[in-house]
Order: structure tokens, then C-alpha cells, then sequence
């Protein structure tokens, strides 16, 4: 059957040297529907984000970009504001039907970490074409924190996929009559449509947008550093707030959201016209998010915001994105949230796992 490929099955594509690396993958790095993937040794500082293009190797074009080059063995900092390309530890030799998509892991999103994978011969970002052979490389920008990383950190995952997963407008009204998709009316227009909560219960805090000067953050340290020390607390009373241009926002989704077991979903953007801002960077939904989370209400979607321009006015019940459902291949043996470590089971406004919480 086509669909995301479940932990069991990425498991076996371990074992058959579909997927290699140069450290031994540990089971951890293995999620319901993604396989995390790790920094390597040496980080390059290059001139600009690029793309190795038709025909074309990464490591022939950072002779081309390449500023200089930061060994991460004991640790370093990758700068605010800097383009850095790091080969990972993983390597693929997919077969010719089966492809691959990356993202941003959850808390690296939280961080603005803005994190991209890039393959020999692409002409998209985390984009991995069926049948490639060869290595991997995350692109990191620092957009809003200065960050110390070390080898085997994972800062983006990956899916494989056989075949087409998505399900169309009237699959998914059909899976929201059998198995609700949110806790109030769906909106199904090109995906699961989901809105900004700007009036949370019985407080006027409602995010938390990103300090421009702050210290550096450790990625190994949980639950460590105060959020007052690299947020600023955005309150509304009256369920609208105004996006800065250039600053960097925490939300939350109105809506609680369910990923069945038998499904995936990526966070997708909704239009552009609805406003000059950009919502996710971390846009992937393991199957089992929110699923029986506080007694089967569903999980609410942390948004990622950035304002582009000009200032624009969000306001409360605002959609400003959608969920496009894709079916799995197998249910995974291994559900988010049931026994492995899932951060953000039943959360609500939640920074990311790096700041103790308030």
C-alpha cells in the first residue's frame, strides 16, 4: 500500500543500507512516521543559502560559497543571523519509488532556527527525489537566538513516502465524520483549516514574541533557561494583536487538533493574501498527536509566526493555515505520545522544550 513509510518500516530500510551513516543510528532517532536526522563534525560558514542544482555536488559548490569552517567536536556557536551548511551523519540509497520529504524538528522551529535539508543535484529544499543516492546536508540560519551545537544534535527530520498519501477535500471530510479532526466545526478547503487563539481562558497572555538581543542557547539544555531572559510576553484584551515586521512570534491554534493512527499531516501554509506574515517552520504531525491526549480533545497546534513588511493587524479566530492529512503506508507499532519522549502531547502556548516552564 502507498503512503508514509511507519517506524517499522524505516527500521527495515536501516537494515537493508537504504539509509547508512557514519555513527550507528540509535533506536531513538526513530519516530511513529520520520527519522531524525544528526549534525556531523564541521559546520561551514558560507556567503548565502544555495542549492547544489541539476547535476551538480554540495561539496563542489561550498568551494564556491565557503567563508570559513567551524569544528563543532566540542561544541560551537552558530551565529544569529549566519548561513551555515552542515554534512549529517545520514546517507541514502533510496529505491526508485520511494522519495523522501524533510523539516524542521518542533523545538528547532520554536527557536527560529530556521533548518533545511539540501542533496546533491536538488532544486528544492528538503525536497528528496525517489531513487537518490548520496549524502545529506542541513542548511542553519540562527534567525532569532545565537545557538551551541555539537554532533549527533538533530535539528531536522526526515519522511519517506511510496506513492501519492494525500488525501483530498472529500477523504478528509469523510475521516472527520468517522474519527473528529478538531474539537469544533472544520473547515476543509485544500486541508484542515486552523486559526490563531487570541483569546485564551481567563488570561491576556496569548504569545510570546522573540527578544532581538539575548544570550546564547545550549540545544543539550532542557528545561534550563528562563523565558523572561529571551521572550517578551505578548498580551491582548481584546483578541487582536499586531505583528511587528522582522519579529518573531510563539501562538497557539484555536482549534485542538487529532492525527489518527493510520495518518500524517504537514502544516501547510494558507494564502498569501490573507496577510504579510509566514506561519511554521517545524510543519510535520507524527500519526497519534492528540490522539486520546486529555481525555481525546486533540493537541493545539503551536504557530510559528513571522511578519514580513508592513505591520499587520492578526486577529482572534484568523485562519492562518491549513493541515493537509496524508495517509500511512502501516500504522507504526509506535504512536507519538505512547511511550516515546513527545515534548508537546496535549499542549497549549508552549515554547519550546529549552525554557522552563512558566
Amino acid at each position: 500500500m502507498s503512503g508514509v513509510l511507519p517506524n517499522q518500516m524505516i527500521t527495515q530500510m536501516i537494515a537493508d543500507t537504504q539509509i547508512a551513516a557514519t555513527r550507528e543510528i540509535n533506536a531513538a532517532q526513530i519516530q511513529p512516521a520520520s527519522l531524525d536526522l544528526r549534525l556531523g563534525t564541521t559546520a561551514y560558514r558560507v556567503r548565502a543559502s544555495f542549492l547544489a542544482g541539476h547535476g551538480e555536488r554540495v561539496s563542489d559548490r561550498l568551494k564556491e560559497f565557503e567563508m570559513h569552517r567551524v569544528d563543532l567536536s566540542d561544541g560551537a556557536v552558530l551565529e544569529k543571523g549566519c548561513v551555515y551548511v552542515v554534512p549529517l551523519m545520514e546517507s541514502l540509497a533510496l529505491p526508485e519509488d520511494i522519495q523522501a520529504v524533510a523539516n524542521a524538528k518542533s523545538s528547532t522551529g520554536r527557536l527560529d532556527l530556521l533548518t533545511r535539508t539540501i542533496t546533491d543535484g536538488g532544486t528544492e529544499f528538503d525536497r528528496i527525489a525517489p531513487g537518490y543516492h548520496g549524502p545529506l546536508y542541513a542548511e542553519i540560519c540562527p534567525r532569532s537566538f545565537s545557538v551551541l551545537v555539537r554532533p549527533g544534535m538533530r535539528l531536522n527530520q526526515i519522511r519517506f513516502g511510496d506513492g501519492q498519501a494525500v488525501l483530498d477535500d472529500d477523504a478528509l471530510r469523510a475521516l472527520h465524520a468517522e474519527t473528529p479532526l478538531v474539537d469544533g466545526t472544520a473547515v476543509i478547503d485544500d486541508g484542515l483549516g486552523f486559526s490563531v487563539d487570541l483569546r485564551l481562558t481567563e488570561t491576556t497572555l496569548v504569545g510570546y514574541r522573540a527578544k532581538p538581543h539575548t544570550g546564547v542557547i545550549d540545544l543539550d539544555l532542557i528545561d534550563h533557561y528562563p523565558p523572561r531572559d529571551y521572550w517578551e510576553e505578548v498580551h491582548s484584551d481584546n483578541g487582536q494583536i499586531i505583528l511587528d515586521p522582522g519579529a518573531f512570534y510563539i501562538l497557539v491554534s484555536r482549534e485542538a487538533v487529532t492525527i489518527p493512527p493510520e495518518y500524517a499531516a504537514e502544516m501547510a501554509p494558507f494564502l498569501a493574501m490573507v496577510g504579510e506574515f509566514r506561519v511554521h517552520y517545524a510543519g510535520f504531525f507524527d500519526p497519534g498527536f492528540g490522539h486520546d491526549a486529555s481525555g481525546g480533545s486533540g493537541s493545539r497546534g503551536v504557530l510559528e509566526v513571522r511578519c514580513h513588511e508592513a505591520p499587520f493587524v492578526l486577529e482572534h479566530g484568523q485562519v492562518v493555515g491549513r493541515l493537509v492529512y496524508e495517509r500511512m503506508a502501516e500504522v507504526p507499532t509506535q504512536l507519538y505520545g505512547a511511550g516515546i519522549a513527545s515534548n508537546y502531547q496535549g499542549q497549549g502556548l508552549k515554547l519550546s522544550k529549552h525554557f522552563r516552564a512558566t
